[in-house]
């Protein structure tokens, strides 16, 4: 139990570091548009860039993870979203260019190697709520993220604030050190990388009728909280909202989703079979995601923060159970990379979702459609899995 609740602290304190070295640029990115005159629509060709390295990270790192082990990989995934963000502080296009490679792939595979170090350490019984405890680093790092980033921007300037948040990852790494040889014991340093892993990742989950759905759930969910990631505060601010309120009401909203992960995960583990638990996310996603694309400035505060706080509560609150459930499915020596197939796919939602809510915005001018056409996937992956049987 000892090692299980320190391999449960690790990640979750790295999917904390992650999260806020993610959601930065999407924060502080009016101030960036602002200095350096860039069309907003780009913001969105940035994270649809982060996405493409993203999928080609995890797509590739399975064999990685299983030779140097999840804990020297998580140590890794750091130090690339570290020099991610430095690149960024340059200013020029092909600095931000660079930060969305390196950064968004060292971001991507955070996950998959934390859910190898901790599917193998969870009790199967208990592996929906530990896998939604550890993904609760995701909403608070976004909630920091989005209270401090503009603070600390307002002092120090924006590139003060990711400079701060890149310097926090490097020490975090340090401190990881000493627990390698706890975690890494089971490492095969004979384990080489092959072209073929990218092709066997995604065959992976396509085997089977179940990863198929959690695959495709991935996407659609994945999709509509990267929208959300992207643009909710540059919406805010289009009705009128300054950026540090905008940035509070959005990491007020995202603060639902540490109790909320944690929650589903409970229900998940002792009351509740996951796949219905996904499903009525999948439904909450679409609705409230609805919900927000009718914001305008009539809506009074109170009635943003709640379709805000529904968003979250469902499109950034399904990771720990669909991780929980792709571990179970996993073979038990493979859970690193067949985590990694199933994100894979989030992560082409990831990169479609925004793209199409920037096509949309710069054709339409609103930024309510987007929302709107974005919930389609998770309406359709929640009808789905109500009419799935049980696995």
């Amino acid at each position: 139990m000892k090692l299980l609740l320190v391999a449960l602290f690790s990640s979750f304190m790295q999917q904390t570091f992650v999260s806020i070295g993610k959601v930065l640029p999407a924060v502080l990115a009016p101030m960036i548009i602002a200095e350096q005159g860039f069309d907003p629509s780009l913001v969105g060709v940035y994270f649809g860039l982060t996405s493409v390295f993203a999928l080609i990270a995890q797509m590739g790192c399975g064999s990685f993870i299983m030779r140097y082990g999840p804990l020297r990989m998580s140590q890794v995934a750091l130090l690339m979203l570290s020099f991610g963000m430095l690149c960024m502080t340059g200013g020029w296009k092909i600095a931000f260019l660079l930060s969305a490679m390196i950064g968004g792939g060292g971001a991507a595979i955070s996950t998959p190697t934390s859910s190898q170090l901790l599917g193998k350490m969870s009790p199967p019984k208990l592996a929906p709520l530990m896998f939604s405890i550890r993904q609760t680093g995701v909403p608070m790092g976004l909630l920091l993220g989005g209270a401090f980033g503009p603070t600390v921007a307002e002092s120090l300037g924006w590139r003060g604030a990711v400079w701060s948040s890149a310097a926090a990852c490097v020490a975090f790494v340090f401190l990881l050190q000493p627990l390698r040889a706890i975690f890494d014991v089971d490492r095969q340093a004979g384990r080489t990388f092959k072209l073929s892993d990218f092709p066997e990742t995604i065959r992976a989950v396509l085997r089977g009728r179940a990863l198929r759905t959690l695959s495709s759930a991935s996407f659609a969910f994945n999709g509509m909280q990267q929208v959300m990631t992207s643009y909710f505060v540059i919406y805010l601010t289009s009705l009128g909202y300054p950026l540090v309120s905008a940035g509070y009401i959005f990491s007020s909203a995202v603060a639902v989703a540490v109790p909320g992960r944690i929650l589903w995960g409970w229900l998940g583990s002792f009351y509740v079979s996951p796949r219905i638990v996904l499903a009525g996310l999948a439904l909450g996603i679409a609705a409230s995601a609805v919900a927000v694309g009718c914001f305008n400035s009539g809506w009074s505060l109170a009635a943003i923060g709640i379709a805000a706080g529904v968003m979250s509560a469902s499109a950034m609150s399904w990771h720990g159970i669909l991780l929980s459930e792709t571990a179970r499915l996993a073979p038990s020596n493979a859970v690193g990379p067949v985590s990694a197939g199933v994100l894979s796919c989030g992560q082409c939602g990831a990169l479609i979702g925004p793209l199409v809510y920037a096509a949309l915005l710069s054709l339409t001018g609103s930024y309510g459609i987007g929302f709107v056409v974005c919930a389609i996937p998770s309406l359709l992956v929640g009808i789905g899995l109500l009419r799935q049987k049980s696995v």
